[in-house]
C-alpha cells in the first residue's frame, strides 16, 4: 500500500495539492469528520475498487502529513487513520469480505507484479484511481 500510494501522490502530485487545499478550507475544525463524508460520498455509487481504496489512503495520508507540518498533534493524524480503518472495516466489510481484504488485497497485486512495470493492470490501477480522485475533485468543489 505505502509503495502504490507513493506512486500514486507522485504521478497526481498537483491534483492531490489543489484537493487538500480544498478540503482544509471546507473541513472545518475536526478534518477526520469531513473525510468520512468524503469517503461515504465518494463510494455512494457502490463501486469500490482497490485503485479507490489506494486512492483513499493516499489522501488521507496527505492530509495527514500537511495537517502535521501545520502544527496538528499526532492524536490528528490517528483519528484519520482511525476514520478511514473504521469505515473500510466496518460500511465497507462486506466488499472487504468479497475482496478477501488485505490478502485479496495483495493477490491483485502481486498478480500486477508478475507483468511488467507498464503494464494494463497497473493502468488500470491508476484509472480507477483517477476515477476516485475526480470523485474526490468533485465532491470538494462543490
Amino acid at each position: 500500500m505505502r509503495h502504490l500510494a507513493s506512486e500514486m501522490e507522485q504521478k497526481y502530485q498537483c491534483r492531490f495539492h489543489s484537493l487538500l487545499q480544498t478540503f482544509l478550507g471546507a473541513c472545518g475544525p475536526e478534518p477526520s469528520t469531513s473525510l468520512k463524508k468524503v469517503m461515504v460520498e465518494l463510494v455512494g455509487d457502490g463501486k469500490l475498487n482497490w485503485g479507490r481504496v489506494v486512492s483513499l489512503f493516499t489522501f488521507t495520508g496527505v492530509l495527514a502529513r500537511e495537517l502535521y507540518s501545520r502544527g496538528e498533534d499526532k492524536d490528528c493524524s490517528r483519528r484519520l487513520a482511525e476514520t478511514i480503518a473504521d469505515y473500510l472495516g466496518r460500511e465497507q466489510q462486506d466488499w472487504l469480505v468479497q475482496n478477501e481484504g488485505w490478502e485479496g488485497f495483495n493477490k491483485f497485486f502481486r498478480r500486477r507484479g508478475e507483468v511488467s512495470q507498464e503494464s494494463s493492470m497497473k493502468t488500470a490501477l491508476f484509472a480507477a484511481a483517477g476515477v476516485g480522485i475526480a470523485g474526490l475533485t468533485f465532491l470538494l468543489v462543490r
